[in-house]
């Protein structure tokens, strides 16, 4: 499986949509670009593979592996990205702004669905971030 997320950068935040085969999952808000540094950056474009991760904070949620110089980069709900995001992606349903958007709970479960079907299948899912 393969997922294409297409950024547009904003000082204020990334926005972008996240596509499989040809049609939009959904809409994702990230941190604005700033070098990939830690906690205040989006991560670089590129390519990334995707797993199921757990934790006492999200519950089940994705996690992108092996992003240069970062860990713990995830997939999880959000709706304002400079509030609730330290370098992760949020789906979300609809933009509202720069960094911004709504019903991201609902965009998110739409995503893990589709995304653990072919986790559970054991096939792999592999993340194309560009702009």
């Amino acid at each position: 499986m393969v997922l294409v997320l297409t950024r547009t950068y904003f000082p204020e935040g990334t926005n972008g949509t996240l596509v499989y085969k040809d049609k939009i999952i959904c809409k994702t808000i990230e941190l604005p670009w700033k070098d990939n540094l830690c906690k205040v950056s989006c991560i670089p474009e590129g390519e990334y593979f995707l797993e199921k991760r757990y934790s006492s904070r999200f519950g089940w949620h994705l996690e992108i592996i092996d992003v240069p110089n970062r860990s713990l980069i995830l997939f999880h709900p959000a709706n304002n990205a400079l509030k609730e995001l330290l370098g992760c992606i949020a789906p979300v349903s609809q933009l509202s702004g720069s960094g911004l958007g709504l019903q991201s709970k609902k965009a998110f479960t739409k995503l893990k669905n589709l995304v653990y079907c072919q986790l559970d299948e054991k096939e792999s899912v592999l993340l194309l971030v560009q702009s």
